[in-house]
């Protein structure tokens, strides 16, 4: 196992901005993981878990710390019944290949999030989503390195506190645990419509009427790839924003002047609005702020088009952030995280 020093971190990250990591290293295993965190600790080093980069926000000045790449593999059907099959998905499997082996096996679960970068491991960190579908929906447990008890353990899923884009690992204990495995439970029987929205105007468009796994994902893929930019050609962390939560007595207001204004049901009694429309009624959409561009497509995404700090980016961000307050009095989050 190698440590480098010096490490430019926009080599590593979509958005293609920030400083560097005093250390970087990759880990293919759960000792290697421990061996990294305990040493980190012993020297009072600050520890940060890279997957694929594709969420992760750089400061300018780096990080003063160990950045260690999560390669962890790994893909075995741990149980199998006539309905379900349960799979074991090592952290730091590209989180794309995983759901095309399950699609392949016809099996139902994840196909929704399809196209989805990053790392496997990384998916239950922010309860990662789309289309209708979260982690939270087909994880059953993960094991995990504790760096505070020097433990390797097991949560299961209710342990993991999930909810909208989120977890106990942007929480309360963000930082705490180093995500190993992850275990999925994915179900054999054909995906049953009503499906999200836009899955339903594909298919009413394209004359589709039989659903597999691989129609979905084939499907999700067109949309992403009309909405999304490919990191590799346009840096970008995908969605910026995470969609905006609010009770339903604002919903009523905001109705009251805004009666197209799109909603949808939540769990908890609260009402997701898209961040991506909000964004559009300030007029933002199409425009470049200080080197990063809303996307023409979908307002959700910034397009890193010629800024080359962290301060352009957020001063884009709070631009953005700023009209959609003014104009709703709705405050936005953004999805990625920061180092």
């Amino acid at each position: 196992m190698e440590i480098h020093t010096n490490i430019p971190l926009k080599n590593y990250t979509t958005m293609r901005l920030g400083g560097n990591a005093r250390f970087m290293a990759d880990a293919h295993t759960a000792d290697e993981i421990a061996e990294l965190a305990r040493n980190t600790k012993a020297q009072s080093i600050p520890l940060f878990i890279l997957g694929g980069g594709s969420n992760t926000i750089v400061h300018d000045e780096g990080f003063a710390g160990m950045v260690v790449r999560n390669r962890i593999a790994g893909f075995e059907v741990i149980a199998d019944d006539a309905r379900t099959i349960q799979i074991r998905i090592g952290a730091g499997e590209n989180w794309d290949e995983v759901v095309k082996r399950t699609v392949d096996m016809n099996l139902t679960g994840i196909e929704a999030m399809s196209a989805i970068p990053g790392t496997a491991g990384a998916a239950p960190i922010q309860n990662v989503g789309a289309y209708g579908q979260e982690i939270a929906d087909s994880l059953i447990s993960l094991e995990a390195y504790d760096t505070e008890t020097d433990r390797f353990v097991t949560l299961q899923n209710e342990e993991c506190g999930f909810s909208y884009r989120h977890s106990i690992f942007r929480g309360a204990a963000s930082g705490r645990y180093v995500v190993i495995f992850i275990t999925l439970q994915l179900y054999k029987e054909a995906p049953q419509p009503p499906f999200y929205k836009a899955i339903e105007d594909y298919f009413a468009a394209n004359n589709i009427t039989m659903f597999t796994p691989q129609i979905i994902r084939d499907a999700v893929i067109k949309i992403r790839a009309d909405k999304l930019p490919d990191p590799t050609v346009m840096p970008n962390t995908g969605s910026f924003f995470k969609n905006a939560l609010i009770e339903d007595w604002q919903l009523a207001e905001l109705k009251k002047e805004y009666p197209d204004m799109p909603s949808y049901d939540m769990p908890d009694g609260n009402f997701k609005i898209p961040t991506g429309w909000l964004i559009e009624q300030t007029g933002l959409k199409g425009k470049t702020l200080h080197g990063m561009r809303v996307h023409d497509k979908n307002a959700l995404v910034l397009i890193n088009e010629s800024a080359t700090s962290y301060q352009d980016l957020a001063a884009a961000r709070d631009e953005i952030s700023g009209a959609v307050r003014d104009q709703f009095r709705i405050t936005i989050e953004q999805e990625p995280l920061e180092i």
